[in-house]
């Protein structure tokens, strides 16, 4: 298999600039630690609106609207240095704003960040977010239940602004201090050779194997899943070179598309990375974020057993070959390659697992490394030439991801900042558990469909984060453990990736197949219907997250839920059709839903 073609990075002088300056900052914040709040947060919304309003995510801008982003951006970056500069005064205002220039500032700050959001990632989340600032405002006035009782303006918008309680809240805390750091990480991985090693090296496993191109398509997306988080970036990385191959190979344009979007899906709860929810749920839930990724490899597990499960039941199907001996790269070019992924990798899991240092600096070793692997062309020659110009499209590919999480979090952050303020939060999360009549298991299916319905339309970190404000409280006290609700959230919220009518990774990987993109999310479907379960599957078997704490009992539930959701997947996909194994399809879904929810529940 040839390596991925890189992505095409917009290399101008001023994207160049605006990239070196967002790179610098964060990297730079990562060794200080004792910049305030109320400078490094602003700082960090303002490093942003450049890539959203100016280079990167502009493109394909009417010049009407690229007019008006310049005036909304201009007065963005003005307000955010009224913040900066203005510091010391507007802390000894606690949170209550003064004058009418403040006024404007608070509307400025509001509409540049709902701006951002729409033009990062489409309307959605800003238009949730300006109904809840509404509500805020003007919540009084509502009858009943949802009424409160009213919030006095300057004290409304100044906490929201001014203080750390809206669009400066602690999410946009762990963006500064963690999530951008690993998204430069991820920026500087994708610029090298990183993808060749991992490619070649599932390619040298699982090439030989039955389907081997598919169960390429599925370790390798579980590999760049590990730095990446990210499963569109997934997709269109790897898929660029597992759909091919898998074309070649004779398969089903339609699996595929639908082989690369599950496998690709799984990177946000693989770890270390996990993408950036996991690190707002450690701020949410107070837990260490190892914490988290230790109690998540074992879900982890399940998620790619059970695609590979599935892949290896549509090769028996359909008689799908192993790839040529040819095609595989042969394990001189592994050891030849692999060190450009393993590199950074072994260095970020050293520092987390062995030494005291922190998320940050463990972010910035392994990303001082790979800017070193980046002298090293495909061949191992050095060139310095090939080192400046993957720097340069390192630095941009990270400024323009940093500031994607940023539209993100910021405006996730208001959401939040008026549900602590009115209480919303709570009021939802008891319509929640008043619909379910206090049973758990019918708040979790209204949990469950509740996230997924906002994934389809939000980002996996912002639709995780407005449920897990809603529907985890409510989880938590029908006596869930708090881990094990907001993982049951989290996996949801990503499983929106692959969940018609509005699935990302399919309509990427349908695209990058050329075939319509219906087949594909049915394929997808079916070939990841029993990761839907693990959830429900962890709920019902708890331990199954306490690897850290009691591995027998953990690993003896993998077992079980390993089982039933290979039941779920033969009785789905089936196998050779003959008479007994359609048969035997009949009882294996009840006999895996049996095994996977008959738990300690």
């Amino acid at each position: 298999m040839k390596p991925a073609p890189q992505e095409t990075v917009d290399i101008s002088r001023a994207a160049i600039v605006f990239a070196a300056l967002i790179v610098g900052f964060h990297l730079y914040n990562a060794f200080t630690g004792l910049i305030p709040n109320l400078v490094t947060r602003p700082l960090h919304l303002a490093l942003a609106i450049p890539f959203v309003f100016f280079v990167g995510m502009a493109d394909g801008v009417g010049p009407r609207e690229r007019r008006i982003g310049y005036v909304i951006a201009g007065a963005g970056l003005l307000a955010c240095a009224y913040i900066i500069l203005n510091r010391p005064a507007l802390i000894r205002q606690y949170g209550s704003l003064v004058g009418w220039e403040q006024y404007v500032i608070a509307v400025v700050l509001i509409v540049t960040v709902l701006e951002m959001a729409r033009r990062a990632i489409k309307i959605v989340l800003p238009t949730v977010a300006a109904i809840v600032v509404c509500y805020g405002l003007f919540g009084q006035h509502i009858p009943g239940y949802f009424g409160h009782a009213g919030l006095p303006a300057n004290y409304f918008l100044g906490t929201l602004t001014i203080t750390e309680g809206g669009l400066w809240g602690s999410l946009t805390g762990i963006s500064v201090d963690t999530i951008a750091l690993f998204v430069i990480l991820g920026g500087f991985i994708a610029a090298g050779q990183a993808g060749s090693g991992f490619l070649a090296f599932a390619t040298q496993i699982a090439g030989r194997m039955r389907a081997g191109a598919a169960q390429v398509a599925v370790l390798s997306s579980a590999f760049y899943g590990t730095i990446s988080g990210v499963a569109a970036a997934n997709t269109a990385t790897t898929g660029m070179v597992t759909i091919p191959a898998m074309k070649r190979m004779g398969y089903p344009r339609s699996l595929a598309a639908s082989v690369e979007a599950v496998a690709s899906t799984g990177g946000q709860i693989l770890p270390p990375v996990m993408g950036a929810g996991v690190f707002v749920m450690a701020e949410l839930i107070r837990t260490p974020y190892t914490e988290i990724m230790v109690a998540a490899i074992l879900p982890a597990i399940l998620f790619f057993t059970t695609a590979w499960g599935g892949v290896y039941r549509y090769a028996v199907r359909y008689d799908l070959p192993a790839l040529p001996r040819e095609e595989l790269p042969g394990w001189r070019t592994v050891a030849r390659s692999l060190p450009f992924f393993m590199v950074p990798f072994t260095i970020l899991i050293g520092t987390i697992a062995f030494t005291t240092y922190t998320l940050a600096y463990a972010a910035v070793f392994a990303t001082a490394a790979t800017w070193l692997t980046l002298m090293f062309n495909e061949d191992g020659r050095v060139s310095l030439a090939g080192w400046w110009h993957r720097t340069l499209v390192a630095l941009i590919t990270a400024g323009r991801q940093v500031a994607m999480i940023a539209a993100v979090i910021i405006c996730a952050g208001l959401i939040v900042g008026v549900f602590n303020m009115t209480g919303l939060g709570v009021k939802l999360t008891s319509v929640i558990l008043s619909a379910s009549g206090g049973e758990l298991w019918l708040a979790l299916l209204l949990t469950a469909l509740a996230s997924l319905v906002l994934g389809m339309e939000l980002p996996t970190t912002a639709a995780y984060v407005i449920c897990a404000a809603v529907a985890a409280p409510a989880l938590i006290e029908l006596g869930v453990p708090d881990l094990h609700a907001h993982l049951f959230v989290f996996w949801y919220a990503l499983l929106c990736t692959i969940t018609p009518p509005v699935c990302g990774n399919v309509f990427i990987a349908a695209g990058i197949a050329q075939t319509p993109w219906l087949p594909v999310a049915g394929n997808a479907m079916r070939l990841g219907l029993g990761l839907f379960l693990v959830p429900l599957g962890f709920i019902a078997n708890p331990a199954l997250l306490d690897i850290a704490t009691e591995p027998v009992m953990a690993l003896a539930a993998l077992a079980k839920i390993a089982i039933g959701l290979h039941l779920v997947s033969f009785a789905v996909i089936g196998s050779r059709r003959t008479a007994v194994m359609e048969a035997l399809r009949v009882a294996a879904l009840p006999a895996g839903l049996a095994v996977i929810l008959f738990g300690s529940f």
